[in-house]
């Protein structure tokens, strides 16, 4: 009674938890009735590799349909004979081909064009899809489009029975501790309800570029993926992907893809079957308290372009390695694995604002937006060092405030490392171990490009900069860091002088 009496003054004043929240339902059979229709099940099949193959064919020794080897048991044992009569009869050269099958879970979007949304890796590699409806309907379903990124495929499917679909809804406004119906087919069970709540969001689970995962207790297992989750309003806020378990069944930790992310991919597969994703160009890493410090940034934030791609968009509007991207497209970038999300949503040719930390201020750029398939294609993803000028190389002796032993490029070095020969700075040829470079795993062979951002060629340029850093009262210094090709910036804590 008072607690309901709380909730109504809330409402009435207009509380954003009110206006925002709800409390639990007393059942969601209502809701689930009028969203099982929506929810398919997905049939896939495919041709498995025929096995026992002879060699040089596709079951050739290391191919997939090599022959396995018999077991080894002792001369005389019952199991050399069973396991000698199974191996013969399972590897006939002649054996027909065997149809693998697997099942998934899927939901309709669009009931007048058929399109069904579903997972990439509940339809990869199949020969044939079918959609099963709730009522067991079976329907031969066409690839309209897939998305192996963002896991994500669009089906169609042609029929005269009449479907339902269901709206996506906007993820981005789901809170942890909001309710959630998830549906699918686990275990090919078909028509599963489950309910629980957002347990976290924007969670890195390292199955793409784009992971932004919401995660829930609600009950997924195997077959669940490509199905819905559903807000309390009976829209889609995300696609059951992945679970965590250690046993193979549900132990209350799921993962869905948020909606918001989803509308993109799809709404682009079908216009165009497939993704066209904004590009910028660049190498990022992670903006860490050591280096927001060097860079005299207030606190960690943003995405570090440690190189830029020649040709790309990113270089075509000025940006530089060492820039903090903290802002694009007027959205804040609060953490580098943001950057690439924002860039990927924002339509191609479309010329956005970007502002970026250079030299201790921000600073404003127009980037006109370029086509990550088309940069794929064309071979510009992989970002090179450009040409610097020369200097003469000296060997030096260790810069204690480092950890490290360093010395110019010269013809024995750049042999001994293997240093491309338009690569310029200062190598490291020994690391003290237990130092602030060796906890940072700088290693021998390393080639130090800059140090604060400005470029050095000789040992003795470091070590001016380190005291000069050391004077302005900075705790660590950046240093850009070249290993074989790959570059990335590493701050390094500043020793005692």
């Amino acid at each position: 009674m008072i607690a309901a009496l709380l909730w109504a003054l809330a409402a009435a004043f207009g509380s954003p938890a009110a206006a925002q929240s709800r409390p639990a339902p007393a059942s969601f059979a209502d809701l689930a009735e009028r969203l099982l229709p929506a929810v398919v099940n997905i049939s896939t099949s495919q041709t498995a590799p025929q096995r026992g193959a002879g060699p040089g064919g596709p079951g050739g020794p290391g191919g997939p349909g090599a022959r396995p080897e018999i077991p080894q048991f002792p001369p005389g044992s019952p199991f050399e004979e069973f396991f000698k009569d199974f191996f013969d009869r399972n590897q006939q050269p002649d054996a027909p081909p065997r149809r693998a099958t697997s099942l998934g879970s899927g939901f309709v979007i669009d009931a007048k064009d058929g399109y069904v949304v579903t997972n990439n890796h509940v339809i990869q590699d199949a020969d044939e899809i079918t959609v099963i409806l709730q009522d067991d309907t079976n329907i031969k379903a066409e690839l309209v489009g897939r998305d192996p990124k963002t896991d994500l495929a669009l089906l169609k499917i042609e029929t005269s029975h009449p479907l339902t679909a269901v709206p996506f809804g906007d993820s981005d406004a789901m809170r942890v501790g909001d309710w959630v119906v998830a549906i699918g087919n686990p275990f090919g069970l078909g028509g599963t309800v489950t309910a629980g709540i957002i347990s976290a969001r924007q969670r890195d689970i390292n199955a793409g570029p784009y992971d932004d995962f919401l995660q829930t207790d609600a009950s997924i297992n195997r077959g669940n993926s490509g199905g819905p989750m559903f807000n309390l309003n009976g829209e889609v806020i995300g696609i059951n992907t992945a679970i965590f378990s250690p046993s193979g069944g549900s132990v209350g930790i799921g993962f869905a893809i948020p909606s918001n992310l989803a509308k993109t991919v799809i709404s682009q597969l079908k216009d165009y079957g497939r993704t066209r994703r904004g590009w910028l160009g660049v190498r990022i890493q992670a903006v860490t308290p050591e280096i927001a410090e060097s860079l005299g940034l207030r606190d960690a934030h943003g995405a570090l372009v440690a190189s830029v791609t020649p040709g790309g968009p990113a270089a075509e509007a000025g940006i530089e390695a060492g820039d903090v991207i903290t802002k694009f497209n007027g959205r804040p970038i609060e953490e580098m694995r943001r950057l690439p999300r924002v860039v990927a949503e924002t339509p191609i040719d479309r010329k956005v604002p970007v502002e970026v930390w250079r030299k201790g201020k921000a600073q404003n750029v127009d980037v006109e937006v370029g086509e990550l398939e088309a940069a794929e294609e064309s071979g510009l993803l992989a970002a090179t060092p450009g040409e610097q000028p020369s200097g003469p190389g000296q060997a030096a002796p260790s810069s204690e405030a480092l950890g490290l032993t360093l010395s110019g490029i010269t013809p024995d070095l750049r042999q001994q490392f293997g240093l491309k020969p338009e690569l310029k700075g200062v190598v490291v040829t020994d690391v003290k171990a237990g130092s602030a470079a060796a906890e940072k795993e700088l290693r021998p062979g390393d080639v130090i490009v800059e140090v604060g951002q400005e470029e050095v060629r000789e040992p003795g340029e470091i070590a001016a900069k380190v005291q000069k850093a050391r004077e302005q009262g900075k705790k660590s210094v950046l240093l850009l860091i070249d290993r074989q090709g790959d570059l990335r910036f590493v701050a390094l804590p500043l020793g005692q002088g």
